[in-house]
Protein backbone atom coordinates (compact mmCIF):
# COMPACT_ATOMS: atom_id res chain seq x y z
CA UNK A 1 0.00 0.00 0.00
CA UNK A 2 1.01 3.44 -0.11
CA UNK A 3 3.33 4.82 2.60
CA UNK A 4 0.27 7.34 3.30
CA UNK A 5 -2.09 4.40 3.79
CA UNK A 6 -3.53 3.26 7.58
CA UNK A 7 -1.15 2.23 9.65
CA UNK A 8 -3.80 0.03 11.89
CA UNK A 9 -6.92 -1.69 11.76
CA UNK A 10 -10.03 -2.37 13.82
CA UNK A 11 -12.01 -5.46 13.05
CA UNK A 12 -15.19 -5.25 14.19
CA UNK A 13 -17.70 -8.70 13.97
CA UNK A 14 -21.30 -8.04 15.04
CA UNK A 15 -21.94 -11.79 16.20
CA UNK A 16 -25.21 -12.66 14.80
CA UNK A 17 -26.53 -9.46 12.87
CA UNK A 18 -28.51 -9.44 9.93
CA UNK A 19 -28.14 -7.07 7.32
CA UNK A 20 -31.85 -6.36 6.52
CA UNK A 21 -31.87 -4.92 10.36
CA UNK A 22 -29.02 -2.48 9.67
CA UNK A 23 -30.37 1.39 8.87
CA UNK A 24 -27.44 1.22 6.19
CA UNK A 25 -29.32 -1.71 4.84
CA UNK A 26 -32.84 0.21 4.42
CA UNK A 27 -34.00 -1.10 7.76
CA UNK A 28 -37.18 1.22 8.58
CA UNK A 29 -36.48 1.32 12.26
CA UNK A 30 -33.81 3.62 13.78
CA UNK A 31 -31.53 0.35 14.89
CA UNK A 32 -28.37 1.89 13.70
CA UNK A 33 -27.74 5.25 13.77
CA UNK A 34 -23.87 5.32 14.43
CA UNK A 35 -23.20 2.72 11.86
CA UNK A 36 -25.35 5.15 9.25
CA UNK A 37 -22.96 7.95 9.96
CA UNK A 38 -19.74 4.95 9.37
CA UNK A 39 -21.50 3.54 6.14
CA UNK A 40 -21.46 7.61 4.82
CA UNK A 41 -17.70 7.59 4.68
CA UNK A 42 -17.03 3.83 3.86
CA UNK A 43 -17.78 1.09 1.36
CA UNK A 44 -21.15 -1.05 1.79
CA UNK A 45 -21.00 -4.51 0.14
CA UNK A 46 -24.53 -5.76 -0.63
CA UNK A 47 -23.41 -8.95 -1.54
CA UNK A 48 -21.70 -10.31 0.89
CA UNK A 49 -20.91 -14.23 1.59
CA UNK A 50 -20.02 -15.66 5.02
CA UNK A 51 -18.14 -19.37 4.44
CA UNK A 52 -20.61 -20.67 7.29
CA UNK A 53 -24.09 -19.91 8.45
CA UNK A 54 -22.32 -20.02 12.35
CA UNK A 55 -19.46 -18.62 14.49
CA UNK A 56 -16.32 -21.48 14.48
CA UNK A 57 -15.92 -22.18 10.88
CA UNK A 58 -16.46 -18.68 10.35
CA UNK A 59 -13.68 -16.95 12.25
CA UNK A 60 -11.47 -19.66 11.32
CA UNK A 61 -11.94 -18.44 7.59
CA UNK A 62 -11.35 -14.75 8.52
CA UNK A 63 -8.08 -15.63 10.72
CA UNK A 64 -6.39 -18.24 7.92
CA UNK A 65 -7.71 -17.53 4.41
CA UNK A 66 -9.19 -21.01 4.37
CA UNK A 67 -12.28 -22.57 3.31
CA UNK A 68 -14.18 -24.49 6.48
CA UNK A 69 -13.68 -27.53 4.38
CA UNK A 70 -9.71 -26.78 4.43
CA UNK A 71 -9.30 -25.50 8.27
CA UNK A 72 -11.94 -28.39 9.67
CA UNK A 73 -12.75 -26.61 12.50
CA UNK A 74 -16.78 -27.06 13.29
CA UNK A 75 -18.63 -28.71 16.16
CA UNK A 76 -17.28 -32.46 15.14
CA UNK A 77 -13.68 -31.18 15.90
CA UNK A 78 -14.25 -27.75 17.60
CA UNK A 79 -10.21 -26.23 16.98
CA UNK A 80 -8.40 -24.58 14.74
CA UNK A 81 -5.33 -27.16 14.08
CA UNK A 82 -2.27 -27.07 11.75
CA UNK A 83 -2.88 -23.37 10.21
CA UNK A 84 -0.80 -20.00 11.10
CA UNK A 85 -3.62 -17.27 11.85
CA UNK A 86 -3.63 -13.94 10.92
CA UNK A 87 -2.41 -13.02 14.38
CA UNK A 88 0.69 -14.73 14.35
CA UNK A 89 1.72 -13.61 11.10
CA UNK A 90 1.13 -9.68 12.17
CA UNK A 91 2.59 -10.14 15.39
CA UNK A 92 5.68 -11.78 13.91
CA UNK A 93 5.81 -9.01 11.72
CA UNK A 94 6.08 -6.52 14.13
CA UNK A 95 2.36 -5.37 14.82
CA UNK A 96 0.44 -5.14 17.94
CA UNK A 97 -2.33 -7.30 18.24
CA UNK A 98 -5.82 -7.90 20.65
CA UNK A 99 -8.57 -9.62 20.73
CA UNK A 100 -11.70 -8.83 22.95
CA UNK A 101 -14.58 -11.21 22.66
CA UNK A 102 -17.40 -12.49 25.12
CA UNK A 103 -17.95 -15.48 22.44
CA UNK A 104 -17.12 -18.60 24.14
CA UNK A 105 -15.80 -20.49 20.65
CA UNK A 106 -13.10 -17.35 20.40
CA UNK A 107 -11.32 -18.58 23.46
CA UNK A 108 -7.35 -20.08 23.56
CA UNK A 109 -9.51 -23.55 24.01
CA UNK A 110 -10.35 -23.53 20.44
CA UNK A 111 -7.03 -21.54 19.55
CA UNK A 112 -8.66 -19.10 17.44
CA UNK A 113 -7.23 -16.40 19.82
CA UNK A 114 -3.50 -18.34 18.46
CA UNK A 115 -1.32 -15.19 17.92
CA UNK A 116 -2.70 -12.13 20.03
CA UNK A 117 -0.19 -10.39 22.25
CA UNK A 118 -3.64 -9.61 24.22
CA UNK A 119 -6.98 -11.50 24.20
CA UNK A 120 -9.92 -11.62 26.98
CA UNK A 121 -13.24 -13.32 26.23
CA UNK A 122 -14.81 -11.62 29.31
CA UNK A 123 -16.44 -15.34 30.85
CA UNK A 124 -16.77 -14.72 34.60
CA UNK A 125 -16.47 -18.23 34.38
CA UNK A 126 -13.44 -18.32 32.98
CA UNK A 127 -11.51 -15.24 33.23
CA UNK A 128 -9.14 -14.40 30.46
CA UNK A 129 -6.03 -14.45 32.70
CA UNK A 130 -6.63 -18.14 33.56
CA UNK A 131 -7.61 -19.41 30.01
CA UNK A 132 -4.12 -17.47 28.96
CA UNK A 133 -2.15 -19.71 31.66
CA UNK A 134 -2.30 -22.95 33.74
CA UNK A 135 -5.86 -23.96 32.14
CA UNK A 136 -5.04 -23.27 28.90
CA UNK A 137 -1.67 -25.40 29.47
CA UNK A 138 -4.14 -28.17 31.10
CA UNK A 139 -6.27 -28.13 28.04
CA UNK A 140 -3.31 -28.49 25.29
CA UNK A 141 -2.39 -31.50 27.29
CA UNK A 142 -5.76 -32.95 27.04
CA UNK A 143 -5.45 -32.32 23.35
CA UNK A 144 -2.27 -33.90 22.89
CA UNK A 145 -3.46 -37.31 24.11
CA UNK A 146 -5.54 -39.47 22.18
CA UNK A 147 -7.21 -40.77 25.14
CA UNK A 148 -8.48 -37.21 26.79
CA UNK A 149 -9.36 -36.01 23.26
CA UNK A 150 -13.01 -36.99 22.80
CA UNK A 151 -13.31 -35.16 26.85
CA UNK A 152 -11.99 -32.17 25.93
CA UNK A 153 -13.58 -31.95 21.95
CA UNK A 154 -16.71 -32.47 24.48
CA UNK A 155 -15.92 -29.80 27.19
CA UNK A 156 -15.73 -26.80 23.70
CA UNK A 157 -19.42 -28.35 21.79
CA UNK A 158 -20.84 -27.75 25.78
CA UNK A 159 -19.22 -24.31 25.78
CA UNK A 160 -22.41 -23.60 23.65
CA UNK A 161 -24.66 -23.77 26.03
CA UNK A 162 -22.78 -21.96 28.42
CA UNK A 163 -22.23 -18.99 25.72
CA UNK A 164 -26.23 -19.26 25.46
CA UNK A 165 -26.82 -19.34 28.82
CA UNK A 166 -24.07 -16.29 29.43
CA UNK A 167 -25.00 -14.64 26.53
CA UNK A 168 -27.78 -13.18 28.09
CA UNK A 169 -28.54 -10.70 31.23
CA UNK A 170 -25.39 -9.82 32.92
CA UNK A 171 -23.69 -11.80 29.82
CA UNK A 172 -22.98 -10.16 26.33
CA UNK A 173 -25.11 -7.19 26.86
CA UNK A 174 -23.17 -5.98 29.95
CA UNK A 175 -19.60 -6.70 28.51
CA UNK A 176 -19.85 -5.12 25.59
CA UNK A 177 -19.17 -1.83 27.11
CA UNK A 178 -16.02 -3.67 28.81
CA UNK A 179 -14.78 -4.90 25.11
CA UNK A 180 -15.04 -1.29 24.01
CA UNK A 181 -13.20 -0.09 27.17
CA UNK A 182 -10.55 -2.96 26.64
CA UNK A 183 -10.06 -1.76 23.14
CA UNK A 184 -9.14 1.78 24.12
CA UNK A 185 -6.79 0.30 26.83
CA UNK A 186 -4.75 -1.47 24.43
CA UNK A 187 -4.97 1.44 21.28
CA UNK A 188 -3.55 3.70 24.26
CA UNK A 189 -0.60 1.47 24.38
CA UNK A 190 -0.06 0.47 21.35
CA UNK A 191 2.23 1.44 18.69
CA UNK A 192 0.42 0.23 14.40
CA UNK A 193 -2.07 -2.10 15.66
CA UNK A 194 -4.21 -4.61 14.95
CA UNK A 195 -7.52 -4.74 17.10
CA UNK A 196 -10.16 -7.45 16.79
CA UNK A 197 -13.38 -7.77 18.42
CA UNK A 198 -16.38 -9.27 18.67
CA UNK A 199 -19.84 -8.02 19.48
CA UNK A 200 -22.44 -10.63 21.27
CA UNK A 201 -25.59 -8.48 21.37
CA UNK A 202 -27.94 -9.87 19.39
CA UNK A 203 -27.09 -13.56 20.02
CA UNK A 204 -29.77 -15.20 21.70
CA UNK A 205 -31.16 -14.71 24.41
CA UNK A 206 -32.08 -11.45 23.89
CA UNK A 207 -31.81 -9.08 27.18
CA UNK A 208 -31.22 -5.66 26.15
CA UNK A 209 -30.42 -2.64 28.32
CA UNK A 210 -33.85 -1.34 29.86
CA UNK A 211 -34.21 2.18 27.71
CA UNK A 212 -33.42 0.23 24.21
CA UNK A 213 -36.13 -2.74 25.18
CA UNK A 214 -38.61 0.35 26.07
CA UNK A 215 -37.28 2.24 22.57
CA UNK A 216 -37.98 -1.22 20.16
CA UNK A 217 -39.94 -3.67 22.36
CA UNK A 218 -42.10 -1.67 25.10
CA UNK A 219 -43.60 -3.89 27.30
CA UNK A 220 -42.02 -6.91 26.27
CA UNK A 221 -40.52 -9.04 29.28
CA UNK A 222 -37.70 -11.19 27.70
CA UNK A 223 -38.56 -13.65 30.04
CA UNK A 224 -42.04 -14.38 28.46
CA UNK A 225 -40.98 -14.91 24.66
CA UNK A 226 -39.29 -18.37 23.51
CA UNK A 227 -35.28 -17.43 23.95
CA UNK A 228 -34.54 -21.32 22.83
CA UNK A 229 -34.29 -21.79 19.36
CA UNK A 230 -34.55 -25.75 19.79
CA UNK A 231 -37.91 -25.41 21.37
CA UNK A 232 -39.54 -23.96 18.49
CA UNK A 233 -37.48 -25.79 15.69
CA UNK A 234 -38.02 -29.12 17.36
CA UNK A 235 -41.87 -28.45 17.12
CA UNK A 236 -41.98 -28.62 20.93
CA UNK A 237 -43.27 -24.91 20.80
CA UNK A 238 -45.27 -22.67 18.76
CA UNK A 239 -44.40 -18.93 18.32
CA UNK A 240 -47.29 -16.24 17.51
CA UNK A 241 -47.25 -13.67 15.09
CA UNK A 242 -47.60 -11.01 17.85
CA UNK A 243 -44.52 -13.00 19.92
CA UNK A 244 -42.41 -12.91 16.77
CA UNK A 245 -43.11 -9.30 16.67
CA UNK A 246 -41.86 -8.94 20.02
CA UNK A 247 -38.45 -11.44 19.57
CA UNK A 248 -37.81 -9.05 16.52
CA UNK A 249 -38.01 -5.89 18.65
CA UNK A 250 -35.76 -7.34 21.62
CA UNK A 251 -33.14 -8.05 18.55
CA UNK A 252 -33.01 -4.61 17.04
CA UNK A 253 -32.76 -3.15 20.89
CA UNK A 254 -29.67 -5.28 21.54
CA UNK A 255 -28.55 -4.32 17.33
CA UNK A 256 -29.37 -0.69 18.45
CA UNK A 257 -26.95 -1.44 21.69
CA UNK A 258 -24.10 -2.47 19.88
CA UNK A 259 -24.48 0.49 17.42
CA UNK A 260 -24.26 2.96 20.56
CA UNK A 261 -21.21 1.55 21.74
CA UNK A 262 -19.39 0.88 18.26
CA UNK A 263 -20.19 4.81 17.84
CA UNK A 264 -18.73 5.03 21.78
CA UNK A 265 -15.34 3.96 20.34
CA UNK A 266 -15.49 5.24 16.70
CA UNK A 267 -15.62 8.80 18.50
CA UNK A 268 -12.66 8.05 21.23
CA UNK A 269 -10.52 6.95 18.21
CA UNK A 270 -11.74 10.51 16.20
CA UNK A 271 -10.72 12.22 19.68
CA UNK A 272 -7.54 10.36 20.04
CA UNK A 273 -6.58 11.17 16.44
CA UNK A 274 -6.10 7.45 15.42
CA UNK A 275 -9.59 7.72 13.40
CA UNK A 276 -7.94 8.57 10.10
CA UNK A 277 -4.73 6.17 10.71
CA UNK A 278 -6.86 3.05 11.31
CA UNK A 279 -8.80 1.28 8.41
CA UNK A 280 -12.08 -0.06 10.02
CA UNK A 281 -13.89 -3.50 8.73
CA UNK A 282 -17.53 -3.83 10.16
CA UNK A 283 -19.22 -7.20 9.43
CA UNK A 284 -21.36 -9.93 10.90
CA UNK A 285 -20.09 -13.59 10.98
CA UNK A 286 -23.34 -14.80 10.40
CA UNK A 287 -27.03 -13.99 10.81
CA UNK A 288 -30.37 -15.36 12.02
CA UNK A 289 -33.76 -16.67 11.03
CA UNK A 290 -37.27 -15.16 12.86
CA UNK A 291 -39.89 -17.67 11.85
CA UNK A 292 -38.41 -17.51 7.96
CA UNK A 293 -38.68 -20.68 6.70
CA UNK A 294 -39.88 -22.40 9.82
CA UNK A 295 -36.53 -21.70 11.60
CA UNK A 296 -35.06 -19.94 14.62
CA UNK A 297 -31.69 -19.26 14.91
CA UNK A 298 -28.87 -20.28 12.54
CA UNK A 299 -28.99 -23.68 11.99
CA UNK A 300 -30.27 -26.27 9.89
CA UNK A 301 -29.85 -24.25 6.48
CA UNK A 302 -27.98 -22.05 4.42
CA UNK A 303 -30.51 -19.15 3.77
CA UNK A 304 -29.42 -15.72 3.09
CA UNK A 305 -30.73 -14.03 6.01
CA UNK A 306 -27.96 -16.20 7.13
CA UNK A 307 -25.14 -16.09 4.49
CA UNK A 308 -25.67 -12.85 3.04
CA UNK A 309 -24.14 -10.73 5.59
CA UNK A 310 -23.49 -6.90 6.22
CA UNK A 311 -19.96 -5.95 5.24
CA UNK A 312 -18.74 -2.20 5.84
CA UNK A 313 -14.89 -0.86 5.25
CA UNK A 314 -13.40 2.08 5.60
CA UNK A 315 -9.90 2.80 3.97
CA UNK A 316 -9.10 5.84 1.38
CA UNK A 317 -8.16 3.17 -1.18
CA UNK A 318 -11.64 2.28 -1.41
CA UNK A 319 -14.55 5.04 -2.29
CA UNK A 320 -17.41 6.02 -0.30
CA UNK A 321 -19.84 4.15 -2.42
CA UNK A 322 -22.69 0.20 -2.29
CA UNK A 323 -21.23 -2.25 -3.89
CA UNK A 324 -23.25 -5.41 -5.58
CA UNK A 325 -20.29 -7.36 -6.31
CA UNK A 326 -19.98 -10.69 -4.86
CA UNK A 327 -17.59 -10.70 -1.56
CA UNK A 328 -16.50 -13.09 0.47
CA UNK A 329 -15.55 -12.55 4.60
CA UNK A 330 -12.78 -14.99 3.22
CA UNK A 331 -11.16 -11.99 1.20
CA UNK A 332 -10.82 -9.73 4.67
CA UNK A 333 -7.69 -11.78 5.36
CA UNK A 334 -6.11 -10.79 2.41
CA UNK A 335 -7.53 -7.26 2.41
CA UNK A 336 -5.74 -6.82 6.61
CA UNK A 337 -2.80 -8.38 5.29
CA UNK A 338 -2.76 -5.44 1.91
CA UNK A 339 -3.61 -2.98 4.47
CA UNK A 340 -0.49 -3.37 6.62
CA UNK A 341 1.76 -4.37 3.55
CA UNK A 342 2.57 -8.34 5.15
CA UNK A 343 2.96 -10.76 2.81
CA UNK A 344 2.05 -13.99 4.88
CA UNK A 345 2.38 -17.35 3.92
CA UNK A 346 5.57 -18.09 6.34
CA UNK A 347 4.34 -21.16 9.04
CA UNK A 348 3.84 -20.06 12.65
CA UNK A 349 5.09 -23.47 13.64
CA UNK A 350 6.35 -26.30 11.48
CA UNK A 351 4.39 -27.65 9.01
CA UNK A 352 1.58 -25.46 9.46
CA UNK A 353 -0.79 -24.40 6.28
CA UNK A 354 0.27 -20.68 6.13
CA UNK A 355 -2.01 -18.25 3.21
CA UNK A 356 0.13 -15.71 1.89
CA UNK A 357 -1.24 -12.71 0.76
CA UNK A 358 -3.29 -13.04 -2.58
CA UNK A 359 -3.82 -9.45 -4.09
CA UNK A 360 -6.61 -11.15 -6.14
CA UNK A 361 -8.72 -11.66 -2.99
CA UNK A 362 -7.60 -7.95 -1.63
CA UNK A 363 -10.18 -5.16 -2.01
CA UNK A 364 -8.21 -2.83 -1.72
CA UNK A 365 -6.23 -4.18 -4.82
CA UNK A 366 -7.39 -3.48 -8.93
CA UNK A 367 -6.94 -7.03 -9.51
CA UNK A 368 -9.49 -7.76 -6.93
CA UNK A 369 -11.56 -11.40 -7.14
CA UNK A 370 -9.85 -11.38 -11.20
CA UNK A 371 -9.13 -14.85 -9.68
CA UNK A 372 -7.57 -16.47 -13.57
CA UNK A 373 -5.13 -14.10 -12.76
CA UNK A 374 -4.29 -15.87 -9.24
CA UNK A 375 -0.88 -17.43 -8.76
CA UNK A 376 -1.86 -20.58 -6.15
CA UNK A 377 -5.16 -20.37 -6.82
CA UNK A 378 -7.66 -21.97 -3.72
CA UNK A 379 -11.07 -24.45 -4.42
CA UNK A 380 -13.29 -21.40 -5.01
CA UNK A 381 -10.65 -19.10 -7.18
CA UNK A 382 -10.52 -22.45 -9.34
CA UNK A 383 -14.18 -23.11 -9.16
CA UNK A 384 -15.28 -19.13 -10.56
CA UNK A 385 -12.03 -17.45 -12.05
CA UNK A 386 -14.36 -15.05 -12.91
CA UNK A 387 -14.85 -14.16 -9.25
CA UNK A 388 -18.99 -13.67 -9.09
CA UNK A 389 -19.44 -16.36 -6.67
CA UNK A 390 -19.35 -16.81 -2.72
CA UNK A 391 -19.40 -20.36 -1.55
CA UNK A 392 -20.52 -21.66 1.90
CA UNK A 393 -20.40 -24.88 3.97
CA UNK A 394 -21.89 -26.24 6.93
CA UNK A 395 -20.80 -29.70 8.54
CA UNK A 396 -23.37 -31.18 10.86
CA UNK A 397 -24.10 -29.41 13.97
CA UNK A 398 -24.18 -31.51 16.72
CA UNK A 399 -24.49 -29.50 19.68
CA UNK A 400 -27.18 -27.89 18.25
CA UNK A 401 -29.06 -31.23 17.63
CA UNK A 402 -28.35 -33.25 20.77
CA UNK A 403 -30.36 -30.31 22.38
CA UNK A 404 -32.71 -30.44 19.29
CA UNK A 405 -33.43 -33.88 20.02
CA UNK A 406 -33.70 -33.35 23.41
CA UNK A 407 -36.47 -30.99 23.09
CA UNK A 408 -38.39 -33.07 20.86
CA UNK A 409 -37.78 -36.21 23.01
CA UNK A 410 -39.47 -34.09 25.88
CA UNK A 411 -42.54 -33.64 23.86
CA UNK A 412 -42.59 -36.53 22.40
CA UNK A 413 -41.76 -35.74 19.19
CA UNK A 414 -39.97 -38.04 16.59
CA UNK A 415 -37.57 -35.81 14.61
CA UNK A 416 -37.00 -37.74 11.25
CA UNK A 417 -32.96 -38.59 10.34
CA UNK A 418 -33.30 -38.11 6.91
CA UNK A 419 -34.45 -34.30 7.75
CA UNK A 420 -32.87 -30.75 6.70
CA UNK A 421 -31.66 -31.03 10.91
CA UNK A 422 -29.45 -34.80 10.19
CA UNK A 423 -27.99 -32.79 7.07
CA UNK A 424 -24.57 -31.34 5.53
CA UNK A 425 -25.10 -28.60 2.89
CA UNK A 426 -22.75 -26.49 0.83
CA UNK A 427 -24.17 -23.69 -1.96
CA UNK A 428 -22.28 -21.67 -4.60
CA UNK A 429 -23.93 -18.06 -4.42
CA UNK A 430 -24.11 -15.02 -6.81
CA UNK A 431 -26.13 -12.00 -6.67
CA UNK A 432 -28.55 -13.64 -8.49
CA UNK A 433 -28.61 -17.01 -7.50
CA UNK A 434 -27.91 -19.86 -4.98
CA UNK A 435 -27.22 -23.74 -5.32
CA UNK A 436 -27.38 -25.52 -2.05
CA UNK A 437 -26.47 -29.25 -2.06
CA UNK A 438 -27.98 -31.33 0.89
CA UNK A 439 -26.98 -34.57 2.04
CA UNK A 440 -30.44 -35.95 3.26
CA UNK A 441 -33.04 -34.33 1.57
CA UNK A 442 -33.58 -32.48 -2.40
CA UNK A 443 -31.24 -29.81 -3.08
CA UNK A 444 -32.36 -26.23 -2.64
CA UNK A 445 -32.08 -23.15 -6.09
CA UNK A 446 -33.51 -19.90 -5.91
CA UNK A 447 -33.07 -17.16 -8.34
CA UNK A 448 -32.26 -14.27 -5.78
CA UNK A 449 -32.86 -11.49 -8.42
CA UNK A 450 -36.60 -12.13 -8.67
CA UNK A 451 -37.36 -13.96 -5.22
CA UNK A 452 -35.27 -12.59 -2.88
CA UNK A 453 -36.73 -14.30 0.24
CA UNK A 454 -36.06 -18.08 -1.39
CA UNK A 455 -39.49 -19.17 -1.21
CA UNK A 456 -39.66 -20.90 -4.74
CA UNK A 457 -37.06 -23.58 -5.14
CA UNK A 458 -35.85 -24.15 -8.89
CA UNK A 459 -33.70 -26.86 -8.79
CA UNK A 460 -32.72 -27.36 -12.66
CA UNK A 461 -35.34 -24.94 -13.59
CA UNK A 462 -33.29 -22.56 -15.73
CA UNK A 463 -29.63 -21.85 -16.69
CA UNK A 464 -28.43 -19.54 -13.87
CA UNK A 465 -29.46 -22.47 -11.97
CA UNK A 466 -27.75 -25.01 -13.82
CA UNK A 467 -24.20 -22.76 -14.17
CA UNK A 468 -24.80 -22.35 -10.04
CA UNK A 469 -24.82 -25.86 -9.58
CA UNK A 470 -22.25 -26.62 -12.03
CA UNK A 471 -20.01 -23.89 -9.98
CA UNK A 472 -20.65 -25.88 -6.99
CA UNK A 473 -19.79 -28.81 -8.24
CA UNK A 474 -16.60 -27.67 -9.03
CA UNK A 475 -15.94 -26.20 -5.81
CA UNK A 476 -17.08 -29.67 -4.29
CA UNK A 477 -14.13 -31.26 -6.57
CA UNK A 478 -11.86 -28.71 -5.42
CA UNK A 479 -12.14 -29.19 -1.84
CA UNK A 480 -12.46 -33.16 -2.13
CA UNK A 481 -15.50 -34.01 -3.02
CA UNK A 482 -19.53 -33.41 -2.58
CA UNK A 483 -21.21 -34.58 0.14
CA UNK A 484 -23.30 -37.38 -1.23
CA UNK A 485 -23.66 -39.69 1.27
CA UNK A 486 -25.31 -39.07 5.14
CA UNK A 487 -23.23 -39.44 7.79
CA UNK A 488 -24.81 -41.68 10.55
CA UNK A 489 -27.31 -39.60 12.95
CA UNK A 490 -26.36 -40.83 16.30
CA UNK A 491 -25.08 -37.70 18.58
CA UNK A 492 -24.03 -38.88 21.90
CA UNK A 493 -23.01 -38.00 25.28
CA UNK A 494 -20.59 -40.57 25.64
CA UNK A 495 -17.21 -39.21 26.41
CA UNK A 496 -19.14 -36.56 29.45
CA UNK A 497 -20.85 -40.28 30.82
CA UNK A 498 -17.47 -41.45 31.28
CA UNK A 499 -16.23 -38.90 33.35
CA UNK A 500 -16.71 -39.20 37.15
CA UNK A 501 -19.22 -37.20 39.43
CA UNK A 502 -16.64 -34.74 40.59
CA UNK A 503 -15.43 -33.65 37.04
CA UNK A 504 -19.23 -33.31 35.76
CA UNK A 505 -20.15 -31.21 39.24
CA UNK A 506 -17.17 -28.67 38.11
CA UNK A 507 -18.99 -28.58 34.88
CA UNK A 508 -22.13 -27.97 36.32
CA UNK A 509 -19.98 -25.29 38.05
CA UNK A 510 -18.47 -23.51 35.69
CA UNK A 511 -21.77 -23.61 33.68
CA UNK A 512 -20.96 -26.51 30.88
CA UNK A 513 -23.33 -28.67 31.97
CA UNK A 514 -26.84 -28.01 33.07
Amino acid sequence: MASDAPSNVLFVVMDTVRADHLTPYGYARPTTPGLADFAADATVFEAAVAPAPWTLPVHASLFTGLYPSQHRADQENPYLEGATTLAETLSGAGYDTACYSSNAWITPYTHLTDGFDDQDNFFEVMPGDLLSGPLARAWKTMNDNDRLRAIADKLVSLGNVAHEYFAGGEGAASKTPAVIDRTQSFVEDADDWFAFINLMDAHLPYHPPEELAEEFAPGVDPADVCQNSKEYNSGARDIADDEWDAIRGLYDAEIAHIDAQLTRLFDWLKAEGEWDDTMVVVCADHGELHGEHDLYGHEFCLYDPLVNVPLMVKHPALDADRRTDTVELLDLYHTVLDALDVDGGDPAEPGDEAVARDPTRSLLSSDYRAFDAATDPDPGQEAAPSGEYGFVEYSRPVVELKQLEEKAADAGIDIPEESRFYARMRAARRPDAKYVRIDRIEDEAYRLDIDPDETTNRVGDDEAIRETERTLAAFETGVGGAWTSAEAADVTDDAVNEMDDEAQERLRDLGYLE
